[in-house]
């Protein structure tokens, strides 16, 4: 992860002009330069820099700078200007909560909603992601994994609930990554979250929306345990190392 401080090339991606309109690529490429760390908490983002850099007016580079804001990515703050937020451990826990609740709602209407396409798509998408565990690849895990919850939140039906999920993982990203990557992370909680993901399929295949809800909140739930055991590590570590240097 880079440091704080202003923008740099490297820590931005690239626009490629494709046929979406250049302030959803723009917004896009910033919102994924946060969110998979290139931009760390407290870099600052100048509109100046980001105009040279990514070829595009300041009205564009506005436009971005209020949604990341709207979608809790970004902070405008005195005298200082747009930065990427930390997003503190209380914060985590309260969107970890929400996602659950959301994510058991998909669950629920994906199972009222869904067609026979969909199921196929989602059994797809749960042999892809156990395929990425098992070969171990964080990153792939973290992709394969946002693909199965996007063919789950597609099938529940609610363009509202997709909008408002897909704000929420892109908030806690750096904190699922944490999760997937962490030298410490459990072992066990690989096998965990296959057999979580397994029994959530069985049960929408079974078309039991209240068992399929419960248990899409419970893997959340154990996502929150794990990312928030390593946070605390973390918190453990800084303090002997501030402690050692006194």
């Amino acid at each position: 992860m880079t440091g704080s401080g202003t923008v740099n090339e490297k820590n931005i991606q690239q626009i490629q002009r494709l046929a979406a309109p250049l302030r959803v690529q723009v917004l896009d490429s910033l919102r994924q330069s946060i969110i998979d760390g290139r931009l760390a908490p407290g870099a600052r983002l100048t509109e100046r820099e980001l105009t040279e850099m990514l070829g595009v007016s300041r009205t564009v580079i506005r436009e971005a700078l209020r949604q990341l804001e709207s979608e809790g990515l970004i902070a405008n703050l005195p005298n200082k200007g747009p930065v990427v937020r930390e997003l503190s451990v209380a914060e985590a826990k309260d969107l970890y909560t929400i996602r659950a609740v959301l994510e058991g709602l998909a669950a629920r209407l994906f199972v009222q909603n869904a067609n026979e396409q969909g199921l196929r798509q989602l059994t797809q998408a749960l042999d892809v992601v156990i395929g990425a565990y098992e070969r171990g690849d964080a990153q792939e895990v973290l992709e394969t994994k946002n693909r199965f919850y996007a063919v789950l939140f597609e099938g529940a039906g609610s363009e509202t609930l997709s909008s408002m999920l897909a704000t929420l993982h892109a908030r806690i990203w750096r904190w699922r990554a944490l999760g997937l990557s962490h030298p410490q992370r459990s072992d066990a909680r690989s096998r965990e979250s296959i057999t979580g993901l397994r029994a959530m399929l069985a049960a929408i295949r079974d078309k039991d929306a209240d068992r399929a809800e419960a248990l899409t909140r419970e893997e959340a739930q154990h996502a929150a345990a794990e990312v928030m055991r390593l946070i605390e590590l973390q918190m453990q570590s800084a303090g002997t190392a501030t402690g050692s240097g006194t």
